[in-house]
This record gives C-alpha cells, structure tokens and sequence, in this order.
C-alpha cells in the first residue's frame, strides 16, 4: 500500500486486522483529517496568543533584529573587517493605514505561532497518516517527524541570519540619489521578513519530499539526473520567489537549495532501493 492510499483507505488496530480490515469511508478520514487540524489550529493559536503579549519584543528582537548592528551575522562580518561595520540600517519605518500595525501584530503572533508548532503540526499529520501504511512503510519512514522538523529550523534559520541581513542592508543602502531618503512601510517590512524565514524552512523540506515520491514510485535518481538542468532553473526561480529582488541574495538562498537537490537525488536512490526490497518481500 502507498502512502497515497492513507486518504482512501485506513487500517484497524492489529486486533482488528486479524479479523479482517475495516474501511472507513472519505467522510470519515474528512472528519478524523478535521480534527488533527483542529487540534494544530488549537496548539498554534495558544503560541499565538503567547507571543501577541510580547508583541514589542518580537517586533524589536526578532523581525527588526536583521536591521541592529548588535543582530549575530553583522557582528560576525564587522569581526572580520571593519568596514563591514555600521551603526545601524537608514531606513525610517512608517505606518500608512490605520489599522496596518494592529493587523501586523496579529500576523506576527500567528505565524510565529506557526513556526513553534511546525513540529507539532507535522507530528499529527504522521498520526493522520501512519495508521494507513504496512509495517515496512512505517520502519522506513522512521524519525520523519523529527528529520522534518529539523531541516524546518535548518532553512528558517539559514534564510533569517543569512539571506535577511545582507537583503536588508543591500535594499536600504541602495539609493537612485542620494537626496532620497528610505521610508518603509511597517508592513512590508513585516511580509518581507516572514516570507525570507519561513520560506527557507519550507525549501528545505527538498529531500524529505524527494523520498516520499520516490517510495511511492513517482521520483527516481535517474530521472533527477536527467533533468539536473531543468531543476536549476526551477530552482533559480524559487530562490527569486522566496526573496527580494537582488541578486545576492537569491544567489545566498540558491546554493543551498542546489546542495540539497544532490542529496536529494541520493536519498531517492536509498528510497527507491527500498522500495524495491520491499516489493520483492511482497512477491516471495
């Protein structure tokens, strides 16, 4: 059975197998599918909530920390030389709408919520989809939540103390003259540091998601290969996605991403090895 089928079809306990497999209907696996996500919604909304409370810290310490010249990657820089230090970024930030800072701070608090319980999330996803595959399934698929949820922190990580800095200081020290002062909106701001992060995290889930396909027989090492080219550009287009529009900085998010792409085409190989053993356990 693939992993696809887990949203056709679940299995019963072990006591119930023995007796024979009972089938749940696609009403059923929607109502249990809607209770895993209530209870994430639920755990995510109680992070939120937390953070909504230290909601001046958040903004200072964690979405505007790319722009203090005390934030860890321009410490490093300044250490290894001095005319990579600065005060601080030159930019004024405004507010326009009335109600940007108030819908800002909940958007914060949300996605912050998120990111704390990624793991949680993708935890109740593996129960939701676990009892739905053959014990062999299972083994193979072994610490994913945990793998997941590192290669998450992993690329959140990378993209906020990597690609945030240099894309904030690059933008703010880029002027058409020099009588043209920066005044950034609050909120685009906000969206531009939150869509680096989270979209690093997401990137980063490349080899998990080349496994899974290639256990259910749809990705194959060799046909990564053949379309390395390709890929490059697909992947060049994401790092351009996930990014403001500079150049070093899709290039900093780009060489990951291609690092990953050749790891990934060797976990397709040990997937697809497996699967093959698998297959022929069937069969014997």
């Amino acid at each position: 059975m693939s992993i696809i089928s887990t949203l056709i079809k679940k299995r019963t306990p072990v006591a119930e197998e023995e007796a024979g497999e009972k089938e749940m209907s696609f009403l059923d696996h929607l109502e249990e599918l809607r209770w895993h996500l209530l209870r994430t919604a639920g755990v995510i909304v109680i992070f939120a909530v937390g953070l909504f409370i230290q909601i001046p810290w958040l903004l200072h310490s964690v979405i505007l920390g790319p722009f203090n010249a005390e934030f860890p990657t321009h410490k490093f820089l300044c250490g290894l030389q001095k005319s990579l230090c600065f005060d601080k970024i030159d930019v004024q930030l405004i507010a326009i709408d009335p109600y940007e800072q108030f819908v800002k701070s909940i958007t914060i608090s949300l996605i912050g919520g998120f990111v704390l319980a990624f793991p949680y999330f993708i935890w109740e996803m593996w129960r939701f989809i676990k009892p739905g595959l053959h014990p062999a399934e299972r083994k193979g698929m072994g610490g994913s939540v945990l793998i997941i949820s590192l290669l998450f922190f992993l690329g959140t990580a990378f993209a906020y103390y990597v690609i945030a800095p240099f894309s904030v200081t690059f933008l703010a020290g880029y002027k058409l003259a020099p009588e043209i002062a920066n005044q950034w909106k609050i909120g685009d701001v906000i969206s531009m540091i939150i869509q680096i992060s989270v979209g690093g995290g997401i990137v980063f889930q490349m080899p998990v998601l080349a496994y899974f396909l290639s256990r259910i027989g749809i990705l194959t090492p060799a046909f990564m290969r053949q379309y390395r080219r390709h890929a490059i550009v697909v992947l060049l287009v994401v790092a351009a996605l996930i990014t403001p529009p500079d150049w070093i900085s899709q290039i900093l998010i780009f060489l990951p991403l291609q690092l990953l792409y050749e790891i990934s085409i060797r976990i397709s190989g040990v997937a697809m090895r497996q699967r093959e053993r698998d297959i022929a356990k069937a069969l014997a």
